[in-house]
């Protein structure tokens, strides 16, 4: 045990992080009940770093760990948990454990820790807050789901607007075990508390105390409604480059403020979402059950059967030919194949374009014509390569030029598709993400075989 522990155990210095020999350590002094090592192997790790090994380790291991080392863990680790073992973890600690965690977090994350909880563990949670605290969560929470009401905090820093960078200070350090964690701005405020712009503390601490707020506000300052949609506000911060931004109820006046790092993490959830929805597996992680994995999965699965099912229609038109002529058979995966990775590639650029905003009605058919071409383009150069295929493996001329002629017309209908179905999709107020797939490999399928097939029968019979 000594030996694997000092193989283990680096110097925080030299970047101490979460690998397999630390995880193997620290089942070891789980096994052996040594609630010290535990905590000398803990303390070093960064909060995301336990985050994982809570979600990478079985229920079991998990409630071991917890049980010995349950003091150890602080808000940070909580509102670093994927959403289904946070429950299990919250279910299990002791409330004075979980009462000492969550007074340590700023607003928004006792929000983030509290919104997706049964209404029992919610109540464990928000009684553990100081009034005032809980009032501002239990507020935060009747705001619309995903919205910047859910993500602000409202631990903000404000000066009148009349202030000098002087007074500011003043006020910054009389108030120091008031202030948040991190902040980036000082908003600065009307009489009627309305936020008219903001100063970044290298500003503040760069002019002289003489200076007025309002001669040196930020050109990025603009302020975000309270119930505007957390994708509009990451696209927001990602396109004007902004640290954080005030929210402002529906008369103007400020009500908290979100920081670049939760605009980020929105960010970093709408890519990955987009991601696990364009292969149809909805809002997955490795630590969900199997009965969970398997509900989301089925009903895409099922979509897909019958799209499948569509096309084995289509081909079942055409078995006259597929008798008389056995390349065809051999040949017919291929066309489709092809198209369909064709038209994923274009479903891909799309969905990622209308997600940045990059695709508008002012552009889609400058893009359309581009992805149409391109489309044609690789259509005419992989014909003429299966062209020289059908004649040297079947010695077959017309075969070649047959599937030479479907190549062509999938790869351009699988373009197109891959742009007009999410941006059709999108227009009518449905996530291109989550049904293009489908749309688009089920109309590549039955194209490809509908045009391969077709010219097959008047060509080659």
């Amino acid at each position: 045990m000594d030996e694997v522990e000092s193989e283990t155990v680096a110097p925080a210095d030299e970047g101490y992080a979460l690998d397999s020999r630390i995880v193997a350590a620290i089942r070891l002094a789980v096994a052996a009940g040594d609630q010290p090592r535990l905590g000398e192997l803990l303390e070093p790790l960064h909060p995301a770093d336990i985050a994982d090994l809570l979600e990478q380790v079985d229920s079991g291991h998990r409630r071991e760990i917890l049980l010995l080392g349950a003091p150890f863990l602080d808000g940070e680790i909580l509102s670093e948990l994927d959403e289904g073992v946070r429950e299990e973890v919250i279910s299990f600690l002791p409330r004075e454990i979980l009462s000492e965690a969550v007074r340590e977090l700023d607003s928004d994350d006792v929000v983030d820790l509290v919104e997706d909880l049964d209404k029992p563990q919610q109540d464990a949670i928000l009684e553990a807050l100081p009034v005032a605290e809980r009032v501002a969560v239990e507020q935060a929470l009747t705001y619309p789901e995903y919205s910047a009401g859910r993500l602000m905090q409202r631990e903000v820093v404000s000066a009148p607007e009349h202030w000098t960078v002087g007074e500011t200070i003043d006020f910054l350090r009389a108030n120091k075990k008031k202030l948040p964690d991190q902040f980036y701005h000082v908003v600065v405020v009307d009489p009627g508390i309305r936020p008219v712009g903001y100063v970044t503390l290298g500003k503040l601490l760069s002019s002289k105390r003489s200076v007025k707020l309002a001669s040196i506000f930020e050109d990025s300052f603009r302020t975000i409604p309270v119930e505007e949609a957390e994708s509009e506000i990451a696209y927001a911060f990602n396109q004007y480059h902004l640290i954080s931004a005030p929210v402002v109820d529906d008369g103007g006046r400020l009500v908290g403020v979100i920081t670049i790092d939760d605009a980020m993490n929105v960010l970093d959830e709408e890519h990955e979402e987009d991601i696990l929805r364009l292969a149809g597996v909805g809002e997955s992680s490795l630590s969900d059950r199997v009965i969970e994995t398997t509900r989301q999965r089925v009903p895409w699965l099922f979509v897909n059967l019958l799209t499948a099912i569509i096309a084995s229609i289509v081909i079942a038109q055409f078995e006259t030919a597929l008798a008389q002529v056995v390349a065809l058979a051999v040949l017919m995966p291929i066309v489709a194949s092809m198209g369909g990775n064709a038209g994923t590639q274009s479903l891909t650029v799309a969905v990622r374009a209308l997600a940045t905003k990059d695709l508008t009605g002012s552009n889609v058919w400058r893009v359309v014509r581009r992805e149409l071409a391109v489309g044609l383009i690789n259509g005419f150069l992989f014909a003429v390569t299966m062209g020289i295929v059908g004649l040297l493996w079947f010695g077959s001329g017309q075969l070649g030029m047959v599937i030479a002629v479907a190549m062509v017309v999938n790869l351009a209908v699988a373009a197109l598709a891959g742009i007009l179905i999410p941006v059709t999709l999108d227009k009518f107020g449905v996530d291109p993400a989550l049904a293009s797939g489908t749309f688009v490999t089920t109309v590549t399928d039955v194209v490809g075989f509908f045009v391969f097939l077709g010219l097959a029968s008047a060509v080659l019979l």
